[in-house]
Formats: structure tokens, C-alpha cells, sequence
């Protein structure tokens, strides 16, 4: 049985920029950097891959990957800390442009990256 998704790769234009948002803001540690190539950040026991399309598009040692357009995925914490998240998303002036009661009662909220891809912040248990 597969357990878990383990990576989430995203594409992006600039790893400074990317860094930014992803490290300095959000916090996410960084597991390595190539200059005009990628950043990976620890997310958890999980790892967030993000990639300069071009690099990713031409690989010649793992096959080649690449996308455009508006990538989704969400980011679990736990229901008491979720307030504190979305205070911390609007104190750093990223704003949110969706938040949702979900049918158990639990919430999300949506906002996005540097490179417009569609975050969210999900209370633990929305999936349970």
C-alpha cells in the first residue's frame, strides 16, 4: 500500500523571490539550493521541490518535468493552531482570497505564492 505523497513539486520563475515567500514568511526549512535550477524545503516529514521550469524541463539524468499554470496544494496544521496561521498570513500582507467552512466544520483558507499558484492552509482532520 503506498502510505503518502512524499514530494509536491512546483515550478517556478525566481528562487529568491521563491525563498522569500517560502522560507523567510512561511518559515519552510531549506534542504538545498542550485542557483538557476531549484530550492527543497522540509514541509513536515514531507518535501516541497521547487524547480526554474527550464532546469526541470531539460534534464538529462532523471526524466524530464515540467508544468504551467496555476498549481494547488495545501498545507495541514492543527485546528488550534489554524487562527494563528491565518493571523500570520494577513500580518505578512499576503492576501487571502478564499476561506471555506468545510461540511465537518473544519476550515481553509486560500491564498497565493509568488508565482500564483494556489496555496491552502487546512485543519487537521478535513480529510478524516
Amino acid at each position: 500500500m503506498i502510505q503518502k505523497i512524499k514530494e509536491t513539486c512546483l515550478y517556478v520563475t525566481n528562487l529568491d523571490k521563491t525563498q522569500e515567500f517560502y522560507h523567510n514568511k512561511l518559515e519552510l526549512p531549506i534542504i538545498s539550493r542550485k542557483e538557476d535550477a531549484f530550492i527543497f524545503f522540509r514541509v513536515g516529514t514531507d518535501v516541497l521541490l521547487c524547480f526554474i521550469n527550464e532546469y526541470a524541463k531539460n534534464q538529462e539524468n532523471l526524466p524530464p518535468h515540467f508544468a504551467t499554470g496555476k498549481i494547488h496544494f495545501a498545507f495541514e496544521v492543527k485546528v488550534e493552531d489554524y487562527q494563528m496561521w491565518k493571523n500570520k498570513i494577513e500580518n505578512l500582507q499576503i492576501k487571502i482570497t478564499h476561506e471555506q467552512e468545510w461540511k465537518n466544520g473544519l476550515l481553509s483558507f486560500y491564498f497565493e505564492d509568488p508565482d500564483g499558484h494556489v496555496l491552502e492552509i487546512v485543519s487537521a482532520g478535513i480529510w478524516d
